[in-house]
């Protein structure tokens, strides 16, 4: 029962055809951004600065590594039973159809939520973490696949809090995309490599 239900998420879910989805959303999102910029909501340096190198380098390390390490603990704490269907299958496809997925659905996601909504909330609300929460709670209503295993939902709310802080810091879009990606390839390969397994 439990291969038929696994072949059954795998079926369902087509890396290409989600990479095609999050392509053409993304492509709506920049749009928004460059409209954004020419009517002077917010300016380039919103979006892409490049006035703090360091914190950047920093940022994509530190966030990097700790958000692997706080997706390592998870997994060897939460049974397999408590876990999304999907985020196990990831593994089981080609690493070039992981990388791909994983590439441009956190490019989108960050310039949705980060990009758009975190930067217009700030204009209006003038309070970083205000934005930030709201946004988390954006990015978590986003991943309503998550709701039937509640648990799941400490694996997005603790990294979307930090891509936000670390995105209200740097200026720089690339700076939690960067993190985000590393985040994601980097916990995919370990499952899929057996370097970490679910608990039983």
């Amino acid at each position: 029962m439990e291969k038929d239900k696994s072949k059954k998420t795998k079926k369902d879910f087509s890396p290409k055809d989600a990479i095609f989805v999050f392509s053409s959303f993304t492509f709506v999102c920049v749009a928004i951004i460059f409209a954004l910029i020419v009517y002077d909501v917010f300016t380039i340096q919103d979006f892409l600065s490049f006035n703090q190198p360091f914190t950047m380098v920093m940022s994509i390390i530190l966030a990097s590594f700790g958000l692997l390490l706080f997706g390592v603990i998870l997994t060897l704490f939460i049974p397999s039973k408590y876990m999304d269907e999907t985020n196990k299958s990831y593994q089981d496809y080609s690493l070039l159809s992981i990388v791909a997925f994983m590439f441009i659905g956190a490019l989108f996601e960050e310039i949705l939520f980060r990009g758009i909504i975190q930067n217009l909330l700030l204009v209006f609300l003038e309070q970083p973490w205000t934005a930030i929460i709201i946004t988390t709670l954006l990015f978590i209503g986003m991943h309503i696949q998550y709701f039937k295993k509640p648990i799941m939902l400490i694996n997005i709310t603790v990294p979307s809090l930090i891509f936000g802080w670390i995105y209200f810091e740097t200026n720089n879009i690339l700076v939690p995309f960067l993190v985000h990606f590393l985040m994601n390839i980097g916990m995919t390969l370990l499952f899929k490599y057996n370097l970490i397994r679910v608990k039983h």
